[in-house]
């Protein structure tokens, strides 16, 4: 029996409201833009120069980055510097903390030797996290649009160069765009293999990094962060470092808070890695999942875990994250 009139625009009304909004990616010359309807989600930052960390001059990208990333609600969930600045009462500290991004902080190359090295003493081969004098780039060499399940996709082929130049990794990342009601999906796929072989470094430093605005940092006078992990450990402002799921190994870690009364969050998952990631969750506003960190990062959650990751040349290694952009609490 067809259904009356009214109540078939009724029906139609709620399909309307419910449903996600197309998503797609606009590619430029050295950005993707990703868009649910006419929302920016984020961009892809993968090539050209940026601005140095006085604001005085520019330099190389070292590594490509999400910014900004924004919940369906409009709130927009990383800090703006250095990408942005002036941004008023913000902070600027950790310049290689920049909104999202994915490398790690010691990539020791079999047999490559490296001229110039990283300043950090502790590292033993190519610093690809903090930026200092002396680190490696991930540049990218390729980017193009793919089909994709339910999404949008783009794929991207990154070389992992040590400060000489030297390619140490070669990566494909594939980026995914998924709209549901309520969040956002980013999926990112990295694909490593290696021309010589190579050790990932016992390090905190790594390796999918988030920093979140400075609303939701814990350490925020006022603030209105909330930390929430996988197996329920729970931190809200105002506290200090180190939180209860510093360094634990788990399947998620997710930063919230509130913005002019719209409250709205980032979970960060690494579910299905080789090695289950350790988390490197700091009270003033980084959020980072790890899954090369051993017992010398200092992790409670890797006591006891010496063995090394390592890639072989000729053998390919898979690690697999997902962004939820989400509105509300987690």
């Amino acid at each position: 029996m067809p259904l009356p009139p009214l109540l078939c625009v009724a029906c139609l009304a709620v399909t309307q409201v419910l449903a996600p909004p197309m998503v797609r990616a606009v590619t430029g010359e050295t950005d993707i833009a990703f868009y649910a309807g006419d929302q920016l989600v984020t961009r892809y930052v993968h090539g050209g120069t940026v601005a140095d960390e006085k604001g005085t001059g520019t330099k190389p990208l070292a590594k490509p980055y999400f910014y900004p990333l924004v919940a369906p609600n409009g709130v927009t969930l990383t800090r703006d510097w250095p990408m942005k600045r002036g941004t008023p009462g913000e902070t600027t500290d950790h310049f290689h903390q920049k909104s999202a991004w994915f490398c790690h902080g010691d990539v020791i190359p079999d047999g490559v030797a490296l001229k110039t090295r990283a300043t950090d003493k502790h590292v033993q081969g190519v610093d690809f996290w903090s930026e200092q004098p002396g680190h490696g780039r991930i540049v990218c060499v390729e980017a193009f649009k793919v089909a994709a399940e339910g999404g949008v996709g783009v794929v991207t082929r990154n070389e992992w160069r040590t400060a000489d130049g030297d390619v140490v990794l070669n990566e494909k990342r594939s980026i995914t765009l998924r709209a549901k009601p309520g969040y956002y999906s980013l999926g990112v796929q990295s694909k490593l293999t290696t021309p010589c072989g190579v050790t990932f470094g016992d390090t905190k430093e790594g390796s999918f990094g988030v920093r979140v605005r400075d609303e939701f940092a814990l350490t925020r006078k006022g603030g209105t962060g909330v930390v929430t992990a996988f197996d329920g450990q729970k931190a809200a402002a105002p506290a200090k470092d180190p939180l209860p799921m510093w360094g634990q190994v788990t399947n998620w870690h997710d930063y919230s808070g509130t913005v002019d009364g719209k409250t709205a969050g980032l979970t960060l998952f690494g579910v299905d890695n080789p090695r289950r990631d350790a988390w490197h969750t700091r009270a003033y506003g980084l959020m980072a999942a790890n899954p090369f960190a051993g017992e010398q990062s200092g992790f409670p959650g890797r006591k006891g875990q010496t063995d090394p990751v390592t890639l072989a040349k000729g053998k390919t290694l898979t690690l697999e994250y997902t962004l939820e952009l989400h509105d509300g609490p987690r």
